[in-house]
């Protein structure tokens, strides 16, 4: 696919690097490379050897629509809050701007950089414009830290919809039990959707949906991730579509809006209801923004302008740093994949501790002590095993946005599953040497393209300096609040200059879930853990003790 471009007296070839393209340009009378830009252009007499060209290998020039002068004006400010919204936490003052502009665009895209807490701002402006029925759509793995949000933001209940209210779940709206529902991607289908017609022969469409009768009870959607919907040709986009359609307020929120080219933004312009207040037609958009054939990337200032003076606003970390607490922390409960075997794994970890339970000899009982975390450490690793694709996206997420990301695990195994992953980052671990171990900070720390490092809690708790990154992921959990901390503080001490924000992963209705909350309540008695080992370990093995009992 070639896209020409008149420049004045030449014409700006684009396309992607294929051997035979090139060979055929080099033969045309007058052609030039431009290493900077990387594109070929020839001499404007040369359009029929051009259009030679695109004849054989596709593309088009779309001189007029391309060649007009942008329209660029200043972005004004992003308004104040000027009403009182009841929360239960507070907004930080970019937060409250970001509310505001979401209730005077209405349908818009908040795509602020990851951290800023574009959660909390859809929540507020949803409870700011009184919406009566709400929908969040989101990932699998977010579902319920929207709940938990909805809970601590604004001290609302909220629904995930399973199985048990597929059909029932709008009757708890009309008896005013809930007002917010909650969804992955994934099961549009089973909830919202009647049925579909797609004659034989046919690509689906938005017109051969039947949409159930109930979703006409939403008055606000918030999409979450809406560049999951990028292509807006996949039957899950066109839910959301559908979905969308006609509502007053529509949230989407992303990092990511472009995830590869201008033309990622058709399909979530179309979305949020507001690719006419951008430009006349799809067309129009493809010519001026992509180039004519979507590969392309034009008059970008321009495009820029028009978003944000109509339905889009994006704020960067640094842009509001002193706002931003040094250090931010969340949970995301995975369900995990390896939920069989972890079943089997505490089910013998329960047998045993009947056996534990029933030795009256504290010498016994002290001996035994180490073959149960010996087995609750089986059931971390399972757990470990099964989060993985929910760490996956998350990282996916953040290196695509620009930013870097530190790991922390424990166990080899999953160490060597995340490089696997991501053969392109470096590692901090046990078994490598001083001399390995500083190759790979230098890398993390001074290379652009070195994204990602995965580090084990204890070899890289202590003693590292990686500020080049603000994100920071627990894979595994270690039995102490202060080994979380030091691990945490590699990326929070002098040198950062953005607040950190730091990402727990837990399995949803595992052994995770205890172990935190053990953290987190050392953490309220004391910064460090005082205790020993030995009085940890006790401490986790009467928890478990009591799943049990």
């Amino acid at each position: 696919m070639i896209t020409a471009t008149d420049t004045g007296n030449r014409i700006e070839l684009q396309f992607a690097h294929n051997p035979y393209i090139i060979g055929a340009v080099k033969q045309i009378e007058g052609k030039r490379y431009n290493p900077a830009t990387q594109t070929w252009s020839v001499p404007k007499e040369q359009l029929q050897a051009v259009q030679s060209l695109q004849k054989k290998y596709g593309g088009g020039i779309n001189v007029n629509v391309q060649r007009r002068p942008e329209e660029i004006n200043v972005i004004p400010e992003l308004p104040e809050l000027t009403i009182e919204i009841p929360l239960k936490r507070a907004l930080f003052p970019f937060q409250a701007k970001g509310v505001a502009q979401g209730l005077k665009f209405k349908r818009f895209i908040n795509g602020d950089q990851p951290g800023l807490g574009k959660t909390t701002q859809a929540i507020a402006t949803a409870v700011g414009a009184g919406c009566k029925c709400i929908l969040v759509i989101c990932p699998s793995t977010l579902k319920t830290n929207w709940q938990r949000e909805w809970e601590i933001v604004a001290g609302m209940k909220s629904m995930i919809l399973n199985d048990s209210v597929k059909n029932t779940w709008s009757k708890y709206y009309t008896a005013n039990l809930y007002k917010v529902f909650i969804v992955n991607y994934e099961s549009l289908k089973k909830y919202f959707v009647h049925k579909i017609n797609t004659p034989e022969g046919k690509r689906l469409s938005l017109k051969y949906i039947e949409f159930k009768k109930e979703i006409n009870l939403f008055d606000c959607i918030i999409i979450d991730e809406l560049h999951r919907c990028k292509d807006g040709t996949t039957q899950q986009a066109k839910f959301v579509m559908g979905l969308t359609r006609g509502k007053e307020y529509v949230f989407g929120l992303t990092g990511t809006p472009v995830v590869n080219k201008p033309k990622d933004l058709i399909s979530q312009l179309y979305i949020i209801g507001q690719l006419g207040a951008i430009v006349p037609n799809y067309k129009y958009f493809m010519d001026r923004y992509c180039g004519g054939n979507g590969q392309g990337a034009f008059n970008l200032k321009e495009l820029n302008y028009k978003l944000s003076t109509t339905c889009f606003f994006q704020r960067q970390k640094k842009e509001v740093l002193k706002e931003l607490p040094d250090k931010m922390r969340q949970i995301v409960l995975c369900d995990i994949t390896t939920r069989k075997e972890y079943n089997e794994a505490i089910d013998d970890l329960a047998n045993y501790l009947k056996e534990f339970r029933q030795k009256t000899d504290l010498q016994v009982q002290k001996s035994m002590m180490g073959e149960v975390m010996v087995r609750i450490g089986v059931c971390k690793n399972i757990s470990a095993r099964g989060k993985l694709n929910e760490v996956f996206e998350y990282v996916d997420e953040i290196t695509e946005a620009g930013e870097k990301v530190v790991v922390f695990i424990h166990q080899k195994e999953i160490a060597l599953k995340l490089l696997e992953h991501y053969p392109q980052a470096v590692s901090v671990r046990g078994d490598d040497n001083m001399e390995q171990r500083q190759i790979a900070i230098d890398k993390f720390q001074n290379n652009p393209s070195t994204n990602v490092i995965i580090c084990s809690i204890k070899a890289a708790g202590v003693g590292i300096t990686l500020t080049a990154s603000s994100r920071v992921a627990f894979v595994e959990l270690p039995w102490h609040p202060a080994d979380c901390d030091q691990c945490e503080d590699r990326c929070h001490r002098i040198g950062q200059k953005d607040s950190v924000q730091v990402t727990y992963f837990l399995g949803s209705e595992t052994i995770d879930e205890h172990i935190y909350d053990i953290i987190e309540k050392k953490r309220l008695i004391s910064n460090e853990v005082t205790g020993t080992d030995d009085s940890v370990q006790r401490e986790i093995i009467d928890k478990i003790k009591n799943l049990f009992n």
